[in-house]
Parts: structure tokens; C-alpha cells; sequence
């Protein structure tokens, strides 16, 4: 017994031996083209697959097909170059901070040698 494959009324047989000729072929993509009909409708009525129905548009299609555009990931050299970018900014960041912090403790020091108060209390120690 023939398989027949769900949604198709044909067996597997009958329609792995079927031959389109090339006006039907071209007939089936112009309705494509104008609107007419869908690639699903098509693969319906004549028990096509979208597979072969894709084939014929590409084969018999006049219209500009479409060109693949790659996109390349930025390079290794890129990435790199950008990332030291990022870690020298960071550096210059933390010195200037650095910076403030010395000229904080530094006026701290000098408020508590002219005033005679201790400003920067040390904590975890008993009085």
C-alpha cells in the first residue's frame, strides 16, 4: 500500500514522478507576481512543495532578486582598541579621585592641627 501524506490526496509515489512543464511553471510564478494567487494556494491545488514552487519563482521570476547584505561583527582589533579607550578613562578617573581623597585627608590634617579638634574619629575603639 502507497503512503499518502497528510493534506495531499496523491501517494508519495505518484507525486515524486510528476513533471510541471515550464509554461504551467511560469503561469503558476506570473500569478505570484501579479498577486493572484499565493505560494500556499499553489502548493494546495497542485500538491506542490513550497520547496519546488520557491525553485520556480527564483528560476522564472523577472523581478530584481533580492541580494543578501552581510553583516560582519566588529573585529577582534576593534574591540580590543576599544576597550583600552575604556580603561584608560577609567584610570584617569580613579587618579582623580585618588586626587580628592588626598586633598581631603590633607585638609582634614590641617583642620585638626589648627583647631585642636580630632575630626576624623577612629571608630571600634573604647574611649
Amino acid at each position: 500500500m502507497a503512503k499518502i501524506t497528510k493534506g495531499f490526496s496523491m501517494t508519495v509515489k505518484e507525486r515524486r514522478y510528476r513533471r510541471f512543464s515550464e509554461s504551467f511553471k511560469r503561469e503558476k510564478v506570473k500569478e505570484i507576481i501579479e498577486n493572484r494567487s499565493t505560494v500556499s494556494d499553489i502548493c494546495r491545488v497542485n500538491e506542490v512543495s513550497y520547496t519546488a514552487v520557491y525553485h520556480w519563482i527564483n528560476l522564472y521570476s523577472n523581478t530584481n532578486k533580492p541580494h543578501r547584505t552581510i553583516v560582519e561583527a566588529k573585529s577582534d582589533t576593534t574591540k580590543i582598541l576599544a576597550l583600552q579607550k575604556k580603561i584608560a578613562d577609567l584610570e584617569r578617573l580613579i587618579g582623580q579621585k585618588q586626587v580628592q581623597i588626598d586633598f581631603q585627608e590633607k585638609m582634614i590634617e590641617i583642620a585638626e592641627e589648627t583647631y585642636q579638634v580630632d575630626i576624623k574619629k577612629k571608630f571600634g575603639t573604647k574611649p
